[in-house]
């Protein structure tokens, strides 16, 4: 018996092997990169200039067997993939340097070889106005902005134009479009923060755009997007980029009459930085700087024909809309003591939270609702296992489209608590959700204190694929702040303080151009407010006032 178990376990084995060298043949071959070789060719390198002609360029050029990939890693803090092993770098810093050189090579598999190696080079270019006029000479560094105000601050034209007669250059300028003032106001173009720093004598820059890149309509795919219009889509941006200075020697202009040769500064960004406007390019030449107003172009990554032209400023725009709402028609100003006003607010009761998951009940006891000392607060509370909690609604009592609404309010405390003031489409017993719209004023999660949430519902858009966007603010569960949402036939904007932190573009595609009613309250749990902590008891939002203007 313990021959046969012996045999039967070394089939068993046998099997096995022959199952696992199928299994990994599924995946196909893995192979190592080999014989990894990197040259690497200082441009203008002689007896009598052992570093270079001074423009800082080196050619590399990796090779390897059974590679599929290349990518070089350079101390300066910048790195790049080269399909092909070939890669021609310009390095920036002044002076003669040594910089260290990472090559990850990868196979088959994502099997990867690397090496490293030190270069030397000279560069001679530098241009330290330009450095000083984008950071201030700071680690703090100094915000640009959209000169949203100026005509052409967005614009493009051919990159090959008429030849100029007196210069016999090339002439460049924005003939085939330029934006007119405040044009983009309805998209998120004008949310864009730039920031150039330095870090010691190393320049970086980061962009805060509130994760929405405004995307030029032919490179949407990037973001999963599709279509032939310039659009909004969720697209990261965070962290902070590398940026070297690098010589240029073109001719361009802003009109057809005049043409002049640029600063002759090209400003590089690494790791697909890129200045507000998404086109594929990290590359922009400074047509000219000042200390307070820049002008630069870039070549469209993927239509070399085409430049494009922008316009910034060190003035922070004005978010607050040309068009502003300021006919007060609703409010509750909640300074009369007792249950909430019954002509201004009805109740949601029951159980679940209507597909979200939720552990509260909502109630319209005094426990869980109450007007007191000039406040609406709503409590969540714990009662035995179970939670309780209050939703009011306007709905049957005030409806609205468009407008601007205020919200001050303090938000509850407590892992679980999802306090929320938002609209629902007043058409949702026949339209029904997404398709009736849904637009959420201020949302938080406990769990996640004061990060703030301004999103819309819609087809296509709806349950965890909101058009969202968020920021961070102090206390929110200990000081009240205004959480204000602007709602116009052109976009819905969201604003915590009258600082602007989500922009949407709206139109007849969407549907957010009917009535509306307004709904507050605070769940627990559920799809969005996450595990409940075993210890909380209760916690209140508690509502200063919430007004309408038309």
């Amino acid at each position: 018996m313990k021959k046969i178990n012996k045999y039967f376990l070394s089939f068993i084995t046998l099997v096995l092997l022959v199952s696992c060298q199928k299994d990994d043949f599924s995946f196909g071959a893995i192979d190592t990169p080999t014989n990894l070789q990197v040259t690497a060719e200082i441009i203008g390198k002689t007896a009598e200039a052992p570093n270079g002609d001074g423009s800082g360029k080196i050619k590399f050029t990796t090779i390897a067997d059974n590679a599929i990939s290349y990518k070089y890693i350079f101390s300066d803090g910048t790195t790049q993939n080269s399909p092909s092993g070939i890669f021609e770098k310009r390095f920036t810093k002044t002076g003669v340097n040594t910089y260290n050189v990472t090559v990850i090579v990868t196979g088959a598999g994502g099997v990867a070889s690397n090496t490293t190696l030190e270069v030397t080079v000279l560069s001679n270019f530098t241009d330290p106005e330009a450095v000083q006029f984008l950071t201030s000479g700071t680690a703090s560094g100094k915000k640009w902005y959209w000169a949203q105000s100026e005509v052409g601050h967005l614009g493009v034209g051919p990159n090959t134009s008429h030849t100029d007669p007196t210069f016999g250059k090339q002439n460049y300028y924005p003939s085939f479009y330029s934006a007119a003032k405040d044009e983009k106001r309805g998209t998120c173009l004008y949310n864009s923060v730039m920031t150039f720093s330095l870090d010691g004598e190393q320049l970086k820059f980061s962009l805060d755009n509130q994760n929405e890149t405004y995307f030029n309509a032919k490179h949407a795919g990037v973001a999963g997007g599709s279509g032939n219009d310039d659009k909004c889509y969720n697209y990261d941006t965070s962290g902070l980029k590398s940026v070297t200075l690098s010589p240029s020697e073109s001719f361009v202009s802003l009109n057809p009459d005049h043409v002049t040769q640029t600063r002759g500064t090209m400003i590089n960004i690494s790791d697909g930085g890129f200045m507000g406007y998404y086109v594929g390019q990290s590359s922009y030449e400074i047509l000219s700087i000042t200390a307070n107003r820049m002008v630069v172009r870039c070549i469209d990554k993927n239509n070399s024909f085409l430049a494009w032209y922008h316009i910034f400023t060190t003035t922070s725009p004005n978010q607050t809309p040309d068009a502003d709402y300021t006919n007060l028609i609703w409010s509750d100003e909640f300074n009369t003591d007792g249950a909430p006003d019954a002509a201004k607010w009805g109740y949601d009761l029951g159980a679940g939270g209507w597909g979200n998951g939720e552990a509260q009940t909502y109630t319209n006891s005094a426990n869980n609702v109450i007007v007191q000392g000039g406040n609406l607060k709503i409590t969540a509370k714990k009662e035995g296992s179970n939670y309780t909690s209050t939703r009011l609604k306007t709905e049957g009592k005030f409806d609205f489209t468009y407008g601007k609404i205020e919200v001050k309010a303090k938000l509850p405390t407590g892992g679980g608590t999802w306090p929320a003031v938002w609209s629902l489409g007043s058409d949702y017993a026949t339209n029904t959700w997404p398709a009736c719209g849904e637009i959420d004023f201020m949302e938080h999660k406990g769990n996640v204190p004061n990060v703030i949430h301004g999103s819309l519902h819609y087809p296509g858009h709806s349950g965890g694929n909101p058009s969202t966007g968020t920021t961070t603010i102090a206390n929110a569960s200990t000081e009240f702040h205004v959480y204000k949402t602007v709602w116009s036939p052109a976009s819905v904007k969201f604003y915590i303080d009258d600082n602007l932190y989500h922009s949407f573009a709206n139109d007849n595609t969407v549907p957010f151009n009917k009535d509306f009613f307004l709904i507050i309250n605070v769940a627990m749990g559920g799809t969005f407010g996450g595990t409940i902590d075993s210890a909380f008891l209760q916690s209140s939002m508690e509502i200063d006032y919430i007004r309408v203007y038309q």
